[in-house]
């Protein structure tokens, strides 16, 4: 059971590891600088190499910076290849997990590499170089470019350097650089190949194109991005020998490492065809081109041409004219060899745009048939929904197709004659078409248009509105015209001749109260006919037609009215007269409207009043003549009042009254009837009395305290003992108590009224 458990777990580590390295590359880093050439890089015939040689890092584990690579079953697009790096060639084994910075001892750069990137201080060089004689005129090889400075902000900034640098064996002139981006002589780097770096520190996109991808920890290389598969090209000539140098550095530290992976058997020895004509490139054949494709070398050599991987029989010449689109490839047998040469390149169409004959129509200012015309009107139209196409004008169709005096002045060409005008309709890829375009002098006959009243509504009454053409003005102007006119406004006959400084749809008039301005009638891009429209200013501002208010007292009828003499009367109540009669209060207005359907609007606030009704009355009398009296009233109306009918006052509240009867009159300002009244009665009690009888305030008593027929007062003195108490009807206190005269002194008396109000307070007794 134990031997069971042992091999059941050798077995999962054995799978585990070897489905691990499945899903990255596999480096073997013992092959020669021959073998990584002969039997990887190149595998042809086509060639004969020698001299060759590598070095790179003198790792103490004895480990190479170089060597073989396979993909395995891994997703990386070379299925193997050599890979040179500035690390050891091991660890550019996946995943992507670890932070590569390897170094070793005496690890140096490189002039050749500094002198072809004119850069200084490289270290960790790994070079492969040998030396080959081509058969053919033409190599090329395909590789990736891959590095741990594909992070953060540093592509902005810090670039290991590699080049693929050739010339002829043994000759004192500098290497030419292969490895650039294309069609260009810029070299392939971190910081020349990477997409939009974003924050504080980015940068923009540099050749995104080329740039392949950023690497999580589940790639199958152990570099943080790469670029596309690129391939490098030389044209060479066959029969001389060349030396080649594949070399790649850390600059100015080793930190970050970087890495070549060359595509096995990619050293193309070949010919060239010439690039691809592509849409992707921008570089795609036009629908009736040729192309002549020429696959030439020296020698006595034979021929075989391919379509789409389907050989052209009979087509056995050096040269090939393309007429279609497709993928064309040729096989050259070199003067009796095993070298088959091949090449390769597709070709691509891209569709001139095609467009119909146009005309162009102008109105003629002057009856002589010469007329300013805006070519660019058509522009949208020849353009279509490709907006990046361009056009181009000419006088004539030979100029068009020889590009000889194209028409500068489009916006304002002025025709000679009845002629015609052709324009050159260029796509992104310079395929032209050529449109006719018939200029034509408009001949329409307009009827004159009477002028148009624009009332001036806006408040200010100044002569001056914002006008809103196409709803106040063009209704007249297209009136008895075809359908699907479209009228645009000038100031000037001159403007809407030339179709310049057209007016906003909302105008404010320049002039008043008249102004003449320009209508140009066009029925798509061409001119119908122009014809001078007068703007009537209309300023109404009728007398006496302000605002009112006034009150309506409840249950009577008032009369609303404006002046007589208008074309028509609307109220808010729906009548149409001069005049109403109301009976409740509220908002009413009447728009009253001109001849010239100018209208304006008045606005009657009525108010409502009605008569008052006295609710109570709060009166604070016992205070000599500082007594106050509160008038209480309910009603909506907006209401004086009066004592005795004398004065009138706002205030329901009068003070300094004296003691005696009152008379409250409340009326309504408004006039509405009836007044209310009632009869008050303010009180007060003498602060002393002197029974010596003489008949002169020999009792002390409350003046007018039978008007409250039910009410008391009650006598204390000043320990509250009583003494006397007597009714509304009583002559009062003579001083005495059981028939004896008291002594002088302060007394303390209480009444309480009718209504159960008790008023207390205290008088003196003099003897």
């Amino acid at each position: 059971m134990k031997l069971l458990r042992i091999l059941f777990f050798i077995f999962f580590c054995c799978f585990s590891q070897n489905n691990l390295w499945a899903q990255n590359i596999i480096v073997n880093d013992t092959y020669t600088a021959q073998q990584l050439v002969e039997n990887v890089l190149i595998n042809s015939p086509c060639a004969n190499v020698s001299n060759f040689s590598v070095s790179g890092g003198n790792f103490a584990s004895g480990e190479k910076s170089y060597g073989y690579f396979s993909a395995g079953t891994s997703s990386f697009p070379f299925s193997n290849g050599v890979v040179l790096s500035t690390s050891t060639a091991n660890n550019t084994q996946g995943p992507n997990t670890s932070l590569l910075s390897d170094d070793a001892p005496g690890w140096i750069g490189d002039p050749d590499l500094e002198q072809a990137l004119s850069i200084s201080n490289t270290s960790n060089a790994t070079v492969l170089e040998f030396d080959f004689t081509p058969l053919t005129s033409q190599i090329s090889f395909d590789y990736i470019f891959a590095s741990e400075e594909y992070h953060d902000t540093a592509p902005c900034h810090y670039s290991d350097g590699f080049a693929f640098l050739l010339k002829v064996a043994g000759s004192p002139d500098n290497y030419q650089n292969l490895a650039l981006i294309p069609n260009t002589a810029i070299p392939v780097k971190v910081t020349t190949v990477h997409p939009n770096i974003s924050g504080g520190s980015g940068c923009p996109a540099q050749n995104e194109t080329y740039f392949g991808s950023y690497n999580d920890n589940a790639a199958p290389i152990n570099f943080n991005g790469q670029t596309t598969i690129m391939t490098a090209k030389a044209t060479v000539i066959p029969g001389t020998t060349y030396h080649i140098k594949l070399v790649i550095a850390d600059e100015t530290n080793p930190k970050y490492d970087s890495a070549i992976f060359l595509g096995g058997g990619s050293f193309n020895v070949g010919t060239d065809l010439g690039p691809d004509r592509l849409i992707a490139t921008n570089n795609p054949l036009c629908n009736s081109d040729t192309y002549l494709l020429d696959a030439t070398e020296p020698g006595t050599n034979t021929y075989k041409w391919f379509k789409d991987n389907v050989e052209l029989l009979g087509e056995t010449n050096p040269t090939y004219t393309v007429t279609s689109a497709g993928t064309y490839s040729v096989e050259i047998t070199l003067n009796s060899t095993t070298c088959i040469a091949k090449g390769e390149v597709t070709i691509e169409y891209a569709g001139s745009p095609v467009i119909a004959p146009l005309a162009l129509e102008q109105c003629d200012d002057n009856n002589d048939g010469i007329a300013t015309f805006n070519l660019t009107k058509l522009t949208p139209v020849l353009q279509g929904s490709t907006a990046a196409n361009t056009v181009t004008y000419y006088t004539s169709l030979y100029n068009a197709q020889h590009q000889l005096n194209p028409i500068s002045n489009t916006s304002s060409f002025q025709n000679t004659s009845t002629n015609q005008v052709v324009a050159a309709v260029s796509n992104a890829y310079g395929c032209n078409s050529y449109v006719t375009i018939t200029l034509q002098i408009a001949n329409n006959s307009l009827p004159a248009v009477s002028p148009i009243p624009i009332c001036d509504e806006d408040g200010t009454l100044d002569g001056f509105t914002s006008i809103d053409l196409n709803q106040q003005v063009t209704p007249t102007v297209l009136n008895g015209l075809p359908a699907g006119l479209i009228a645009e406004y000038y100031l000037t006959a001159a403007d809407a001749t030339n179709q310049t400084n057209v007016l906003p749809n909302s105008f404010t008039n320049t002039l008043s109260p008249n102004q003449t301005i320009f209508a140009r009638i066009v029925n798509g891009p061409d001119c119908y006919g122009i014809i001078p429209i007068s703007l009537q200013l209309i300023t109404f501002n009728p007398a006496n037609f302000n605002d009112e208010s006034l009150f309506l007292c409840n249950g009577e009828t008032e009369s609303l009215s404006v002046p007589l003499g208008f074309s028509s009367y609307t109220w808010n109540t729906g009548a149409t007269t001069s005049s109403i009669s109301i009976t409740t209060s509220g908002t009413y207005t009447v728009t009253v409207t001109n001849s010239y359907g100018c209208s304006v609007t008045k606005k009657f606030i009525v108010l409502s009043s009605s008569a008052p009704i006295i609710t109570s009355v709060d009166i604070g009398d016992f205070s000599g003549n500082s007594n106050t009296v509160q008038v209480n009233v309910s009603g909506s109306g907006d209401y004086e009042y009066s004592l005795n009918g004398i004065h009138f006052q706002s205030s329901s509240l009068f003070t300094d009254v004296t003691p005696k009867e009152y008379t409250i009159i409340v009326r309504d300002k408004n006039g509405c009837n009836p007044n209310a009244t009632k009869h008050i009665y303010v009180l007060d009690y003498p602060k002393y009395f002197t029974p010596n009888g003489d008949g002169i305030n020999d009792t002390w008593q409350i003046k007018n305290l039978f008007y409250y027929p039910q009410a008391v007062v009650t006598i204390f003195d000043r320990y509250g003992k009583f003494i006397y108490s007597f009714d509304a009807n009583h002559p009062g206190w003579n001083g005495k108590l059981n028939q004896q005269e008291l002594f002088a002194d302060d007394y303390w008396f209480v009444i309480t009224l009718n209504n159960g109000r008790i008023i207390k307070g205290h008088f003196a007794l003099k003897r």
